[in-house]
């Protein structure tokens, strides 16, 4: 894989890999923490893309580099290379409302958890770039979220422990 000579590309990779194993397990085991992993992991992203796409967005034709297909690469230093600011913006928007997804329920968490597979799975071409496999194994992970964490974060114990009392009068 290109990059891996890269000693900063390879702790990265370890290191978002590792991660990933802790969000997929998580989402198994501990659904509401994996929802807040989720949330500061997609937020933060959100905050990344838009500052570095404001600052530097030259940056991000490295990547092309990193891909593992041509048409990526063949993207990135095209069309993608003439409308960065806008693209990433638009990306990073996206991921700011998957991660406040991660704190609703319903059709709007559903929403945000195929969003999030969607935009993990179209960033694992990238291949060292985002981490990959890592990108695999964290959309598993919402995956797994998508199944099991239909609850509000936070929200679900005041909501039932509020609505019991308001029966009983």
């Amino acid at each position: 894989m290109k990059g891996l000579e890269n000693q900063t590309y390879l702790f990265g990779l370890i290191a978002f890999n590792l991660l990933a194993l802790v969000f997929l397990f998580c989402g198994a085991w501990w659904p509401r923490i994996a929802r807040v992993l989720f949330f500061l992991l997609f937020g933060w992203a959100c905050w990344m893309n838009w500052t570095i796409s404001r600052r530097s967005p030259d940056d991000y034709l490295q990547y092309a580099d990193l891909s593992l297909g041509n048409w990526y690469r063949e993207f990135i230093n095209g069309w993608f290379s003439k409308h960065i600011p806008h693209v990433v913006g638009f990306i990073a928007t996206c991921q700011g409302l998957i991660a406040l997804s991660m704190l609703l329920k319903g059709w709007l968490f559903k929403t945000g958890c195929i969003g999030g597979i969607i935009f993990l799975l179209a960033i694992a071409p990238l291949g060292v770039g985002s981490g990959f496999p890592c990108t695999i194994t964290f959309a598993l992970g919402l995956g797994v979220l998508f199944r099991k964490g239909k609850d509000y974060l936070l929200l679900n114990k005041i909501n039932n422990s509020s609505t019991a009392g308001a029966g009983d009068s």
